[in-house]
């Protein structure tokens, strides 16, 4: 049942989460709002925005359906990890020989100035891609065994090693500060790359992975052309869902100071809900949507779709209504001492109840996707992100003028109701209409509204006592 998969996923992703809090709060107190915070996350954003284009975007979701139907496993395994890595580690040669050039490019609104002290970080932060690569890769082969927990914890280890770096940076200034983040950031990878191949040994899958590398080396080839196929298609897609998400930071680089650092860290909460539910379940669905699908038991993977559709939207709503109306008190108390003062929590908490209004369809439009995926039709999910892309990107531009960073946050969550409207559209508005139980969703919505009481009276009260 998928549901294991998903308490694994929830648990582990939930662990790396409170550390990635606990990280954050480390990293506003030290650097706050400002010039060095916002260097910092531009650097960081780098790579992994690169990661979620190639590695957890079209590559995942090109990899897995495919090497579920591939008859050489361990052949097209190799072949397909080798070719890419190839290609990180040019892409990564490349970023270091003309680093100065790509940052200009993602962060156009900083001046020389600014950009000189950003291209030392930006180099090291770039080998996070690789290595987070490799993970992604072997993550891939272990969801295929039904193996999820130690994806979903090892986060947690890149949380670890930075919230150490910032241990030892205590006391220094933050330019130093962001150096140590940035090195954090590497060790943090390289601990994920070993406790992956540690979970590749012990679920046997190891034998594929490392057996397939030598039967390519002496000269063995898979079918490849499927994937690659559905990895192009999928990658215009993966591109303009990160590209959307990378273009607010380089649009906030135009506003007032802080604006990049109040996206990410309502971001940073947005993504908590987003990921130990959406992201987790979807995760858990994927293996058991693309097994029945490619056994032609699409009945049995609508049921799935079912069980995961209800899950989703009910928690999905909750935390949304969460989100919203205590958006204040959670920005207060996660983030607000040293440097991080009541403005930047005003700020942060605005834009945060902009994100949590699309909180919903950008989660449930992950488990429709994931039909599409399994189904290989990336052609069509790439075509709804374009769509959506463009339509955020206008969005953007006409609401940053009169509203800031809360505007990029609003144009965001508009875009999260088109991608999901498309998506269902693609997915079947039969199939779509055939998983809803209208009976379950009315209770659902009005437990939702009883949540919705107690929250108000709730945040009444901490606005009264605190």
């Amino acid at each position: 049942m998928f549901i294991k998969g998903f308490f694994s996923n929830s648990a582990g992703i939930m662990v790396s989460r409170i550390l990635g809090f606990f990280r954050d709060v480390m990293t506003a107190s030290t650097l706050g709002a400002g010039i060095y915070s916002d260097i910092f996350f531009i650097a960081f954003k780098i790579p992994n925005l690169f990661r979620r284009i190639f590695a957890e975007g079209a590559f995942g979701d090109a990899l897995l359906p495919n090497f579920t139907h591939s008859k050489n496993k361990s052949v097209f395994s190799a072949e397909i990890f080798l070719k890419f890595l190839s290609f990180v580690m040019i892409l990564t040669l490349l970023v270091n020989l003309f680093a100065p050039q790509f940052t200009k490019i993602i962060a156009t609104g900083l001046n020389e100035s600014q950009i000189s002290q950003a291209v030392p970080l930006v180099k090291i932060n770039f080998y996070y891609l690789g290595l987070i690569y490799v993970v992604t890769f072997i993550a891939t082969l272990l969801q295929y065994r039904q193996h999820f927990i130690t994806t979903a914890f090892s986060t947690a280890l890149l949380n670890i090693a930075m919230i150490f770096a910032l241990i030892l940076a205590q006391g220094k200034e933050p330019k130093i500060v962001a150096y140590y983040l940035s090195f954090g950031v590497v060790a943090g990878g390289i601990l994920q790359v070993i406790s992956h191949l540690i979970a590749l040994y012990l679920t046997s899958m190891s034998k594929i992975f490392f057996g397939g590398m030598i039967k390519f080396v002496k000269g063995k080839r898979a079918d490849t052309k499927g994937f690659f196929t559905n990895f192009y298609h999928g990658l215009f897609g993966s591109s303009a869902i990160q590209i959307s998400s990378f273009m607010d930071t380089w649009l906030a680089s135009f506003l007032v100071s802080g604006s990049i650092s109040y996206l990410f860290y309502a971001n940073r909460i947005f993504q908590l809900p987003l990921a130990v539910f959406a992201i987790a379940l979807s995760t858990a669905l994927f293996p058991k949507i693309a097994r029945n699908l490619k056994a032609g038991n699409e009945k049995e993977a609508l049921k799935f779709m079912n069980k995961g559709f209800e899950t989703l939207f009910f928690l999905l709503f909750g935390a949304a209504i969460g989100g919203f109306i205590l958006a204040d008190p959670i920005i207060k108390l996660l983030f607000e001492r040293g440097q991080f003062n009541a403005q930047d929590t005003t700020n942060t908490a605005l834009v945060l109840k902009a994100y949590m209004i699309g909180l919903v369809p950008f989660g449930l439009a992950k488990i429709f996707s994931k039909w599409l995926h399994a189904k290989m039709q990336q052609k069509t999910t790439s075509k709804i992100s374009v769509i959506t892309l463009v339509i955020n990107l206008i969005l953007a531009v006409i609401l940053m003028r009169y509203y800031g960073a809360f505007g990029l946050a609003l144009a965001s969550s508009i875009g999260g109701f088109v991608l999901l409207t498309l998506t269902i559209k693609a997915f079947g508005t039969k199939r779509f209409l055939a998983i809803i139980s209208f009976k379950r969703l009315a209770i659902m919505v009005a437990i939702l509204a009883v949540e919705i009481v107690i929250l108000i009276f709730l945040r009444k009260f901490i606005d009264a006592n605190f």
